[in-house]
């Protein structure tokens, strides 16, 4: 029975096991791009009737599959193209600017395929990205609601009679509801964190859609609880070892959650831009035939390009500061370097996505604010994705390391 606020609700339902056959398979990064430019054309027009009836997007979901998108950081090696960090960010822009909760969706699949290059064994290695490349989608059991920090909470491996079992009850859990397997992050009896590989058919799995926020609606971000889990001793990360080890995991999942403000900053302008030249009637006083002649609005737009094209160029500026970083042994200082980069983009996507997205009803007018535009799912979207994680702390990161000399914290967040 669905728990969802929503009559639509797909709680119950599976994600289809697709043909390997029909799944792509990329090899650079121009392929990567190219998928992703042709996904957004045929996201982009539906954006707004998804929001509007919090259509969830299974159909969208299988066709990114089918594209090879979700394996295009897996390492050569293993089959993949390996993308640089830029493209990778680059092919979230794109397609967030089509439909940025769509687009969101595969953030965690990435995150934890991050966790796995870094962590994982050889056969983990050869099992998951061999998954992966089959179209086989992740997702993530997200922190615990009311625990005393994102990082902390009650949900437990544990060893009985019977096997291993995993038991406990997690939320923002972007990716989950459409994923073949929910890594969730546990304590083992020892206390240690581990990631456990949980197939989403497994006996004891229950993904609920009680995602109710007015922003990116159709992310599914809702609960997932274990139920007493079965769990196969292999499908476990030791996650614990990353306390200790520099690693890009966690810049590398701050990038993707950068590149989705900026595609939603794009899709603001865009339009923003749009509205004012096709349906924006000029002010009264102005004594002028056309909106867009306005001299006061196109001063605004332009210092709207002006930021978007900046907040991009520091993003794409951070991707390659990752990619060089990771052509070496990473280092704590290297580490930190790759935190302080993306802590400078998150900050600026964040002000442009909700400047772009605020200023739009100003350029356009009271019009714009109307049901059947459906504008105001980008500030919306932007509001909602900005809270991820606070940017206030991004500038306080960036400032106490060029002032003290203080590394970041290593985790997902920085």
């Amino acid at each position: 029975m669905s728990h969802s606020p929503f009559p639509d609700s797909s709680a119950a339902r599976l994600p289809r096991t697709l043909d390997p056959a029909r799944v792509q398979r990329i090899e650079s990064d121009a392929e990567a791009l190219a998928a992703a430019h042709c996904l957004a054309a045929e996201f982009a027009p539906g954006a707004s009737q998804r929001d509007r009836e919090r259509r969830l997007p299974w159909d969208e979901l299988d066709r990114w599959s089918e594209s090879g998108l979700g394996g295009i950081t897996v390492p050569r090696a293993y089959g993949g193209a390996d993308v640089s960090y830029a493209t990778l960010a680059e092919v979230f822009v794109i397609l967030c600017a089509a439909d940025p909760a769509l687009g969101q969706i595969p953030q965690n699949h990435f995150g934890v395929l991050g966790v796995l290059r870094e962590v994982g064994s050889e056969e983990q290695k050869r099992r998951f990205y061999g998954e992966v490349l089959t179209g086989r989608r992740l997702g993530n059991a997200g922190p615990e609601r009311g625990s005393k920090t994102i990082l902390h909470g009650t949900t437990r491996l544990t060893r009985t009679p019977e096997g291993l079992r995993l038991t406990g009850r997690r939320f923002y859990s972007t990716g989950a509801l459409f994923a073949h397997r929910i890594p969730a992050r546990a304590l083992d009896d020892e206390g240690r964190a581990v990631q456990v590989w949980v197939p989403r058919d497994a006996p004891g799995v229950a993904v609920i859609d009680d995602w109710s926020s007015f922003g990116q609606r159709i992310t599914a971000s809702g609960s997932v609880v274990f139920d007493a889990v079965p769990i196969d001793e292999d499908d476990i990360l030791p996650i614990w070892q990353l306390a200790d080890r520099p690693g890009l995991f966690g810049p590398g999942s701050q990038i993707i959650q950068a590149a989705i403000d900026q595609g939603i900053a794009q899709a603001a302008v865009a339009d923003a831009v749009a509205f004012v030249r096709e349906r924006a009637r000029p002010w009264v006083d102005s004594g002028l035939e056309h909106a867009a002649d306005d001299p006061y609005i196109i001063q605004d737009v332009g210092r709207l390009q002006i930021d978007l094209h900046a907040a991009h160029e520091v993003l794409l500026e951070t991707g390659r500061a990752f990619d060089e970083i990771a052509t070496q042994p990473v280092t704590a200082e290297s580490s930190a370097r790759a935190s302080v980069a993306v802590a400078e983009a998150k900050v600026l996507t964040t002000q442009i996505a909700l400047e772009a997205s605020e200023k739009l009803f100003e350029l356009a007018g009271s019009s714009a604010t109307r049901a059947q535009h459906n504008l105001g799912r980008h500030w919306r979207n932007a509001r909602t994705h900005t809270l991820h994680d606070p940017v206030r702390w991004k500038a306080h990161l960036i400032g106490n390391y060029h002032l003290n000399g203080i590394l970041p914290p290593r985790h997902s967040w920085n």
